[in-house]
């Protein structure tokens, strides 16, 4: 399949998909992933850029919160446990490599572990060129200033989950529990830090070959199965006791045969995608439209106009602005992704100011978009939904 890679992704895409959705087997997944994603047709395009890249300094702003990042992904894993090691040095120059490539982004503290997981299946030059296919395209938008694309799948996860499972969202939408505040770390991170070792292999398989679509499903298993279990609900009277059973959900819901299946068993199809898709947009015009009719700046998603944007000091330690109405909800959707330390993002435009990877690189109709595109357009074969982001 490999050896006919364009053929099979034109004309037999079904049978891709469902060879990922079965798992991809170890021996092939490295190649598997760098042909989905479309990092071979980045690498064969700039050949030694990566290797330019990494020679160069980099911006020192990201190049010290990189350094301070290394040590904490995968702290156990062989690959990472030697600070001076081929793996923490390796993860370094994709990193700083990255941040050179795309200054509007910079570095954003998610990226690590994407970056650190890639490493583990794959050479450097390859793992980079992959990352900056999920970062620019699969997930665009997610890293930039403001998180907006962040937020708006935040909104269309909460109106999928209303469709999937009436009970969980009524116990959430009445606590007034944010989606931001749960699902930040799982979107950003692509699960890397949520499932165990085999289920996040599976789930990648499928995510590199169908999208951020599998995200979502991923993320609304566990939602339906966490709280929705019996009797689960009584015991989470407020939204504290709610985020504590989304942060530390059940072993046995996470295990690779069960979220794969209940994945399967979703009765959402790519109709239900596309509908909340535009109804959240269309939520968030009119909210805007009422903003600049009552003088108001509107700057947030949900019906309590608030925005996250995470930043850096001028010293390199980390903090939070909130740039909105409520600076709480930034600080506890940091939390969310990570208890123990501050979220980092260090964007400085807005997504809507970038240039897009297809224009820098000409890849023309073989890159995969993120789910603004994606979504709209479901299982179709890769020709059909390949395109400029829209």
């Amino acid at each position: 399949m490999l050896s006919n890679w364009e053929r099979f992704m034109t004309k037999n895409y079904k049978k891709v998909r469902e060879r990922c959705r079965k798992g991809i087997p170890p021996s092939v997944r490295p190649r598997a992933w760098l042909y989905l994603c479309g990092g071979k047709l980045l690498l064969e395009q700039r050949r030694n850029l990566y290797a330019q890249l990494a020679a160069q300094d980099g911006d020192p702003r990201w190049v010290d919160d990189i350094r301070k990042d290394l040590h904490r992904q995968f702290p156990y894993h062989e690959m990472f446990i030697d600070q001076e090691g081929h793996g923490q040095q390796d993860l370094f120059h994709v990193l700083k490599a990255y941040s050179i490539l795309n200054t509007s982004v910079g570095y954003c503290q998610a990226q690590a572990p994407l970056a650190a997981f890639l490493l583990m299946h794959m050479p450097a030059e390859q793992a980079f060129w992959c990352l900056v296919s999920i970062c620019d395209k699969y997930l665009a938008g997610y890293y930039s200033q403001g998180m907006e694309t962040l937020q708006v799948d935040g909104d269309i996860l909460f109106g999928l989950l209303k469709k999937v499972t009436p009970s969980v969202y009524k116990h959430l939408k009445k606590q007034k529990v944010e989606p931001i505040l749960y699902m930040t770390e799982w979107f950003l991170c692509v699960f890397t830090r949520t499932l165990p070792w085999d289920t996040i292999l599976r789930i990648w398989d499928m995510f590199l070959c169908e999208g951020v679509k599998i995200i979502f499903k991923v993320a609304l298993v566990v939602l339906k199965f966490s709280l929705g279990r019996q009797g689960i609900l009584k015991r989470c009277p407020t939204m504290y006791e709610t985020l504590e059973v989304l942060r530390n959900p059940p072993q046995e819901i996470l295990e690779e045969e069960f979220v794969v299946y209940q994945m399967h068993r979703l009765n959402l199809s790519d109709e239900d995608f596309e509908y909340e898709h535009q109804r959240q947009l269309a939520k968030r015009r009119a909210a805007k439209e009422n903003g600049k009719r009552s003088g108001r700046r509107f700057s947030g998603s949900s019906s309590t106009a608030r925005r996250l944007s995470p930043s850096a000091t001028s010293q390199g330690d980390s903090h939070l602005t909130a740039i909105g109405e409520n600076s709480e909800v930034a600080i506890l959707a940091a939390v969310a992704v990570n208890p123990r330390e501050t979220f980092t993002n260090h964007a400085q435009v807005n997504r809507h100011q970038q240039t897009s990877l297809a224009d820098k690189y000409e890849l023309g109709d073989k890159y995969p978009f993120s789910i603004h595109s994606i979504i709209k357009h479901g299982n179709k074969k890769p020709g059909e939904w390949y395109g400029p982001h829209s």
